[in-house]
């Protein structure tokens, strides 16, 4: 399920993010030392609470758990501690798919319609199986929906009851025009999967994966069942932890409601080198990336395959991976087939850094050097807001954002603010918010976040001030848009195609160097220009300017920058409120 805002992306720049640390490279200690190293410092800033588990050449090198299962009897975490996957799920209802498909009973070119003959053929028409595998059937998602989360979440339905939410809502786009992710879509795969085979979407689990593969800790997680070793969520208020809102698990469903181990995962990631489940046909289109690229990463059928970092290099390595947040859990798996190594975080307090801390670990499992933790300054803030009100919260941050000994990351202040905001403290939210765009004021996302939380308040004005802004600094921003749209504005001066002399165009065409091993291509096909950064997919570059462009999957911008003489001697990067040059070398 998603768990924040807005979905991840990741950033296109291998390995240019915030560094947390020196790099470490930690000599005389074993990989799986250096991991619970690692661990036990994430544990004590209070930014890992779950079981973990790393293999490495297929074998298991390292698994443990860490802080409390369950903190009102003070049960810790191990490795056989069952907790809820989130989007994780997502991988196990793609696999049930693709064996339809291998059965002959599922086309998936063909309109859904053609099997679930209630569904509204005005969309279901133009729907495919494949659309809703890769995100890209533009059927609005469910989690998104206002007040979902208050209103709707905490009753039972039948999947056939649930569908009826969004079916008939008109679709964001052509099916097969974008990605944009969607938790409606795969639910809607498990009313298929029941559809075909007679049988519940649990049934066909235990049936065709959990039972052959031996996956005995692994399910469909009912609240009513009394269900060993079973985690408790919780989420961090910024006081401490509570336990997190209630969820009635027939709702995320085929996206999200399953629970497993670590243990059973390092089964299913063995078997997924093998044809237990599937011939090698259909082995090959479960992980073929499908769409275009969103930073490094495709879409394929409920994986994203791309390049991670290692460590704090600019170094990368392919993968196959998937993260998973849903009440009170955030979760991650993440497969090497180089070197069929692999590394699970489950976690039961929400919101962990489980992308950071897996770069990490891939730094240690490949030598490479790697982040250690600091006090993150966002959680710090959350405390001091929550024990001695929000003007001494925006004193402490103020009097501490350029102290070394913390953390200060645009993301993490963004999940700080939504928190408050989901918690009905706006006021609060709203400093947070404010907070972030003087931090990182080159950043479109901060404006779009600041923007909402005044929406909410009922200040229009400050709300259109920055949904503006955003859409300024990055006209892909369609949500910022659409939220323009409903607020009466007209977005079409901020949309309009921007007309670039040929010659200019002509003008950027080259190779940039940023890192050493970091280069970005930039190419023309007619009058569009395209950006290649190494190992990553073309993509289209949209002008805002003569000299400035944005791209529509990403939110990144370029700018060409002119020497004295007026030709083009640079490129300079804006990303992640952060910014790199990159000199012409070609």
């Amino acid at each position: 399920m998603k768990s924040s805002h807005h979905i991840l992306i990741r950033t296109l720049l291998l390995g240019f993010s915030v560094i947390l640390f020196s790099g470490t490279v930690a000599y005389g200690q074993t990989k799986a030392e250096q991991i619970d190293e690692l661990l036990k410092e994430y544990l004590a800033y209070s930014k890992f609470n779950g079981s973990a588990l790393v293999a490495k050449d297929g074998k298991v090198i390292f698994k443990k758990g860490y802080g409390m299962a369950n903190m009102e009897w003070d049960i810790p975490n191990n490795p056989n501690t069952k907790h809820r996957l989130g989007s994780v799920s997502k991988q196990f209802t793609a696999m049930l798919i693709l064996q339809l498909v291998a059965e002959g009973k599922l086309d998936l070119q063909a309109p859904i319609t053609n099997y679930l003959p209630e569904y509204p053929k005005e969309n279901g028409d133009k729907i495919t199986t494949h659309y809703l595998l890769t995100h890209t059937s533009g059927i609005p998602n469910y989690t998104s929906f206002p007040d979902f989360f208050k209103d709707v979440s905490r009753d039972p339905y039948t999947p056939e009851e649930f569908t009826t939410k969004f079916q008939d809502m008109e679709l964001e786009f052509t099916p097969g025009e974008k990605f944009n992710y969607s938790n409606s879509g795969y639910f809607l795969l498990g009313v298929l999967i029941e559809k075909l085979s007679g049988n519940t979407y649990e049934e066909m689990l235990d049936e065709k994966i959990f039972f052959p593969l031996g996956m005995k800790e692994s399910g469909f997680d009912h609240h009513s069942d009394i269900l060993k070793n079973r985690a408790t969520g919780y989420e961090n208020n910024g006081n401490g932890f509570i336990n997190s809102p209630f969820l009635d698990m027939s709702i995320p469903y085929a996206a999200g409601s399953l629970y497993a181990t670590v243990e059973d995962l390092y089964l299913w990631d063995q078997a997924l080198y093998t044809n237990k489940l599937l011939s090698q046909k259909h082995m090959d289109m479960y992980f073929k990336p499908h769409t275009p690229a969103f930073g490094s990463f495709h879409y394929a059928y409920g994986w994203m395959v791309g390049n991670e970092a290692l460590g704090n290099t600019t170094d990368s390595i392919a993968v196959i991976t998937h993260a998973g947040g849903i009440n009170g859990f955030n979760t991650q798996i993440s497969r090497q087939l180089s070197d069929k190594s692999l590394i699970v975080l489950l976690n039961n307090t929400g919101g962990a850094p489980l992308g950071k801390i897996t770069q990490s670990i891939l730094g240690i499992i490949n030598d490479k050097s790697y982040d250690l933790p600091k006090t993150p300054l966002a959680s710090k803030l959350l405390e001091v807001i929550a024990s001695k009100g929000i003007d001494a919260g925006v004193a402490y941050f103020n009097k501490n954002k350029d102290n070394k000994d913390f953390d200060v990351n645009e993301n993490e202040m963004n999940q700080t603010g939504y928190q408050l905001l989901r918690s009905d403290k706006t006021k609060e939210a709203i400093q947070v918010f404010k907070l972030n765009v003087d931090a990182y004021p080159k950043s479109a996302n901060v404006y779009d976040s600041y923007a909402e939380a005044l929406m909410k308040s009922g200040d229009n004005k400050g709300a259109i001030e920055n949904y503006t802004k955003a859409v300024e600094m990055n006209p892909g921003n369609e949500n910022a848009i659409d939220m323009l749209t409903k607020l009466g504005v007209d977005t079409s001066n901020l949309t309009k195609v921007f007309e670039v002399p040929e010659p200019l165009l002509e003008s950027y065409i080259g190779v940039y160097e940023l890192m050493p091993t970091f280069k970005i291509t930039i190419t023309k096909e007619g009058k569009q220009l395209k950006a290649q950064a190494t190992g990553q997919p073309m993509l289209d570059i949209l002008a805002k300017s003569n000299d400035t462009f944005y791209l529509k999957e990403v939110a990144a911008q370029i700018q060409f920058i002119k020497d004295e003489n007026g030709a083009i001697e640079s490129l300079t990067l804006f990303q992640n409120g952060q910014e790199m040059n990159g000199k012409k070398v070609e």
